[in-house]
């Protein structure tokens, strides 16, 4: 049986080693046969002498997630039910909280909250620490057991202590699960003198065609300039964050590149639309829940100085995780590479910082919350929202028409 276990060991050791290559060349072999060895002894001392019977599968299964953990956040070994949560991760619509959570400094950190959820409305914000979830203490709480907790039946309270900067004491939540449908675009319109707006909350499958529509109808509108909110926008979608960013690029330019220690595995990302908006100008307002695909567009389009960026210091995260299914329903989240905006500038750790730095006050947040989600109507709507009560708007509003006044000037020069 001993040995039948260490051959289990050593073919996912083999994995991690590399697949192509085998495992032959690799100068570290002995070292690796050893603590194989140590691994293979630990498993059937804990088989035969541990006080209660285990079973292998679950002793390899928890070795397995706790060497995934030791990476990153964002690694996993993904059993049948993680496997599962990351496919419902994907279909928009979830019965939860609404909050997109990471590890950060080895806490369980808020990344943003997602727009018009039940964590939204309770005044959970981007950077908050959940310390407990009902009265149990996250530390060394894996990312998959976190997202269980918080997920369940609408209708039920799920009670978060959360531990924020800029208090001085646990904050405590309760907070009603319900059904959480993401809408890609939250709100489309002309603000103010041909002013353009689109409020992009996630990159989803549809979100490009619905982001082609809104940028038509705004044109048919007048539109003259153009400001795209990415603020709490988590990401979702790498290629449709890369066709977003193209929409203002000439084709074939460099919108981010990946970087692995496998050379082969090297990505890199161009501008394909042929339909581009090359001459409009543009702001892109991002803060601290801007996350991944977010911090590709606006790090793109500040790298080319095509858009203005405008508010606070986005989260950083800019990692690639790849899926490797293992068999049985399991798989591999792994972390395989870090993204760079175009001229080199790594996103992971250091996020994206604004050519404008416009902080939001307490009371900005509190207004917004209280008031403007009121009257905020959907892209059906005609009502405009309260932009004027929105410092980092109206920044944007403020600059993008005095990039249209020196536009108008040169050309009258001319």
């Amino acid at each position: 049986m001993r040995k039948n276990i260490l051959i289990g060991i050593l073919l996912v050791a083999i994995l991690f080693i590399s697949v192509e290559k085998g495992f032959s060349n690799n100068k570290n072999n002995d070292q690796l046969y050893k603590q194989v060895e140590v691994f293979s002894d630990t498993l059937a001392i804990i088989q035969k002498e541990y006080v209660d019977e285990t079973k292998t599968k679950d002793l390899i299964n928890g070795a397995l997630k706790g060497m995934l953990a030791s990476l990153d956040p964002y690694s996993q070994f993904m059993d049948q039910d993680a496997f599962n949560e990351l496919k419902v991760d994907t279909q928009g619509k979830f019965g939860g909280l609404g909050i997109e959570i990471t590890i950060k400094d080895g806490l369980l950190t808020v990344i943003t909250p997602i727009e018009d959820t039940p964590a939204w409305k309770a005044g959970i914000k981007s950077n908050d620490h959940i310390v407990k979830i009902n009265d149990v203490l996250t530390r060394d709480m894996s990312l998959t057991d976190a997202v269980k907790k918080m997920r369940g039946k609408p209708g039920e309270v799920v009670n978060l202590s959360i531990l924020r900067d800029t208090e001085k004491k646990v904050l405590e939540f309760k907070i009603i699960r319900d059904i959480i449908k993401i809408k890609d675009i939250k709100y489309v319109g002309i603000l103010a003198n041909g002013v353009g707006y689109i409020r992009l909350s996630e990159f989803r499958e549809n979100t490009l065609q619905e982001f082609n529509n809104a940028l038509s109808t705004l044109s048919k509108q007048g539109m003259k300039a153009l400001i795209v909110d990415l603020r709490n926008n988590p990401g979702g979608l790498l290629d449709v964050a890369v066709k977003i960013t193209g929409r203002f690029l000439a084709p074939n330019k460099l919108i981010a590149y990946t970087k692995s220690r496998q050379k082969d595995q090297n990505l890199e990302f161009f501008s394909e639309s042929k339909n581009t908006i090359i001459d409009l100008p543009l702001a892109i307002l991002i803060n601290e829940g801007s996350a991944s695909g977010s911090e590709i567009v606006a790090g793109a389009l500040q790298d080319y100085k095509r858009a203005i960026i405008i508010g606070t210091k986005s989260f950083g995260k800019g990692s690639v995780q790849t899926i490797i299914p293992l068999g049985d329903g399991l798989a591999l989240r792994l972390t395989t590479s870090h993204y760079f905006t175009p001229s080199g500038k790594i996103i992971h750790g250091k996020g994206v910082i604004p050519d404008i730095l416009v902080e939001k006050s307490e009371a900005e947040d509190k207004g917004l919350d209280d008031k403007n989600k009121k009257v905020v109507k959907s892209i059906e709507g005609k009502n405009d929202f309260d932009y004027k009560s929105d410092e980092q708007i109206v920044r944007a509003i403020n600059s993008l028409e005095t990039i249209e006044f020196y536009k108008q000037a040169h050309k009258n020069e001319k």
